[in-house]
């Protein structure tokens, strides 16, 4: 689980490092995003501008690195609610609370280690629109984390088969 917690943060690292400077557009587009309430964070990711955007997505990865067992698979509940910023239109992005963490429960022999795993919330991944254009804004609580990747379709579309 460690390497997937790695896997994880070094995917968002790479796009981070891929993203470089945020477009001018992307940067004005900011004040339209107001600032968190108390007991909230605003998380923002600028996007590169690519050729050909419609064929990405980007997936948000929310969720609490905590110490717990190695063996079981853990998640938290909450729902990421999409909300529109009167005037401007453009959607923000808003853990309202992470609810609490359910997982399975295999027996975990005496004595095993506890390690630190970064749990996110379940259910499917949250995938959006790609848009270099705005920035994609995230309110969560304050102990929460917001991770991300970029996934990338291919240009040939493939027939599928009669039956």
């Amino acid at each position: 689980m460690k390497a997937i917690l790695q896997s994880l943060l070094l995917a968002a690292l790479a796009t981070a490092l891929h993203a470089g400077e945020p477009t001018e557009e992307a940067r004005n587009n900011l004040r339209a995003f107001p600032a968190p309430v108390q007991g909230m964070t605003r998380h923002v990711i600028y996007l590169p501008k690519e050729a050909d955007e419609s064929l990405l997505k980007v997936e948000l990865v929310i969720g609490k690195t905590v110490v717990i067992d190695e063996q079981n698979r853990y998640f938290f509940s909450g729902k990421i609610e999409e909300e529109t910023i009167q005037g401007w239109g453009f959607t923000r992005y808003v853990l309202p609370k992470l609810g609490p963490m359910a997982g399975t429960l295999m027996g975990v022999p005496p004595g095993a280690p506890k390690i630190e795993r970064f749990i996110t919330l379940g259910g499917e991944p949250n995938l959006l629109r790609y848009n270099s254009r705005l920035p994609l804004v995230v309110y969560v609580p304050q102990e929460v984390e917001v991770l991300y990747r970029v996934w990338r379709a291919e240009r040939v579309l493939k027939a599928a088969n009669e039956t």
